[in-house]
């Protein structure tokens, strides 16, 4: 007689711990969708979506904007066919002179009134500032302490300058710093534009160091603009907001600000400094003057979103009522199963038969 092989033991030890978690009976909401439940939660995301979407569609509407595209204006008429060309000459004055263009390139009639702050912004169209190699190509460690200043690894291709000493800020993304230049008059009196706390203050405290200042930056390389090398990158506002890069091609960025009240139909004289080089990539370079709501700028589609998702709401809540009132369905009715449907269908079958 041969003995049976002894029984194997069960490792308790991996067993889960007899618990309310390790089980998973810890208490839960567990809503059931009813069409009660349905048609609320859709009637009330309607009536507070439309509401919020014509307010803010209002609000966009109350921003006033003037906008001007200089880049082709302020391009000589004998330079009209070769702008590149023009853009690379450092012996050409780049100003928009009046004689080179129409009166609009220098004048500006504000349409409404317009409350300070008034906002001046640089928008430029066809810059990929998304790109990964350009968004990659520079050095946190640098631009926060003097400490790293060699720290230049990721800043290919602008990491050492042409005598071999370190570029400060390194990277294409301080190298192509956005170089034009705006100025202003109304009635024959300069209009000041403050260019101060235009960058967050999260990135000036905290990703700009006050201690790094600009080392070989553009040392007579066709880049972007200059960077005063007696001021440190905490106080570079123009510098922050540039390296702040765009999610899209089209993008604008604050210049300044205007700390003056404009009326309706003032006559802004502006002088402008067309240095930034967008030619060689078919881009666009305009000049915007904006106001403010509390929402922002002037934007549309923000009010617009609002508006259709509440008024979708606000149809599937009202075609649900509809239904539920010519069409009711009792609450855990089995007969709506799906294989009790498919045994009643082979009930019909056989009776049929």
């Amino acid at each position: 007689m041969t003995s049976s092989p002894p029984l194997k033991q069960i490792n308790h030890s991996r067993r889960p711990k007899q618990s309310v978690f390790t089980q998973q009976e810890l208490p839960a909401c567990k809503p059931i969708l009813t069409a009660g439940s349905f048609i609320a939660v859709f009637l009330l995301l309607g009536l507070i979506f439309i509401p919020i979407g014509v307010a803010s569609l209002v609000a966009s509407q109350k921003v006033v904007e003037v906008v001007y595209r200089y880049d082709v204006d302020c391009v000589p008429p004998n330079y009209s066919n070769n702008k590149l060309e023009f853009i690379q000459n450092p012996q050409i004055d780049k100003t928009c002179q009046t004689k080179l263009t129409t009166l609009i390139t220098r004048y500006f009639q504000i349409p409404k009134d317009m409350k300070s702050p008034i906002f001046v912004y640089y928008e430029i169209r066809g810059f990929f500032q998304n790109h990964r190699r350009y968004a990659n190509s520079k050095s946190e460690k640098q631009l926060m302490d003097k400490s790293y200043e060699n720290e230049t690894g990721s800043c290919s291709p602008e990491a050492i300058s042409s005598n071999n000493g370190t570029i400060v800020p390194c990277g294409l993304i301080a190298w192509s710093l956005f170089n034009d230049t705006y100025r202003f008059t109304l009635d024959d009196k300069p209009l000041p534009i403050n260019k101060k706390n235009i960058a967050w203050e999260s990135d000036k405290n905290y990703k700009f160091g006050s201690d790094v200042y600009p080392k070989n930056f553009q040392s007579g390389s066709i880049g972007g603009g200059k960077l005063n090398s007696s001021i440190p990158l905490s106080e570079q506002e123009d510098l922050i907001v540039w390296m702040r890069t765009a999610a899209l091609p089209t993008f604008r960025k604050l210049y300044g600000k205007i700390e003056k009240d404009l009326k309706a139909k003032d006559v802004i004289t502006s002088e402008i400094q067309n240095n930034y080089n967008i030619y060689s990539f078919d881009g666009e370079k305009k000049l915007v003057l904006s106001t403010a709501s509390w929402i922002g700028g002037k934007n549309n589609f923000l009010a617009i979103a609002y508006t259709i998702v509440g008024v979708v709401c606000l149809l599937l809540g009202l075609v649900t009522i509809v239904l539920y009132m010519y069409m009711p369905r009792p609450l855990g009715d089995p007969s709506y199963l799906s294989w009790n449907q498919k045994q009643n269908q082979n009930c019909l079958l056989i009776s049929s038969n």
